[in-house]
């Protein structure tokens, strides 16, 4: 079976076109949507994914009704891919039902992927970079080297709750337990 998705973003928008062009296309059933493609809740789309069985065919007027991006697009895919359903995009041509189509979606999917690596091993240039500048990443310590022998001299003082400790620090008592332990010792 073929079944279609048609989305616009606003209400003010139509979906005649991308209609009629999925009825010419013989799709037999047709889920249709009015939002953003940047929501991330698309309750049409996904009542139209978990209907798909083996064998069918997800039919959408133009790549961009179907992902919000390139790595949502793959994604999807793979759960098409998972129940043994096919895609066809009308605009782009892509037709995973053909090899050439499978080719096609492949590239993108290799594309994606080599977009993914770039991007972590300029983040993980950057970080070293920074490191070797001496700044280093992360949430700032919750009490400094000089908080820490105050904080253990008051855990040994009776006469100073655990709560009067963590008011004056601003800290938790987790966090407190974390630096200093009951009996007022260093732990980190």
């Amino acid at each position: 079976m073929r079944i279609g998705y048609a989305r616009v973003s606003t209400g003010d928008q139509n979906l005649d076109l991308q209609v009629d062009s999925l009825e010419e296309a013989g799709c037999e059933r047709i889920y249709t949507e009015k939002t953003s493609g940047a929501a991330k809740s698309r309750p049409e789309l996904e009542r139209c994914m978990e209907e798909l069985r083996e064998g069918d065919a997800l039919v959408v007027w133009r790549l961009d009704r179907f992902g919000r991006s390139l790595k949502d697009l793959v994604s999807k895919m793979e759960t098409l891919e998972e129940k043994g359903a096919d895609f066809v995009s009308l605009t782009e041509g892509i037709d995973t039902t053909t090899a050439q189509g499978k080719l096609t979606f492949h590239i993108f999917g290799a594309l994606a992927e080599f977009e993914r690596e770039l991007t972590r091993e300029r983040t993980m240039a950057g970080l070293k970079a920074a490191r070797e500048q001496g700044r280093v990443g992360g949430r700032p310590p919750a009490l400094d080297e000089e908080d820490i022998p105050q904080v253990q001299a008051m855990m040994k003082d009776p006469d100073v709750s655990t709560a009067d400790i963590c008011e004056r620090f601003d800290i938790s008592r987790a966090t407190l337990y974390r630096y200093v332990g009951p009996d007022g010792e260093r732990r980190r």
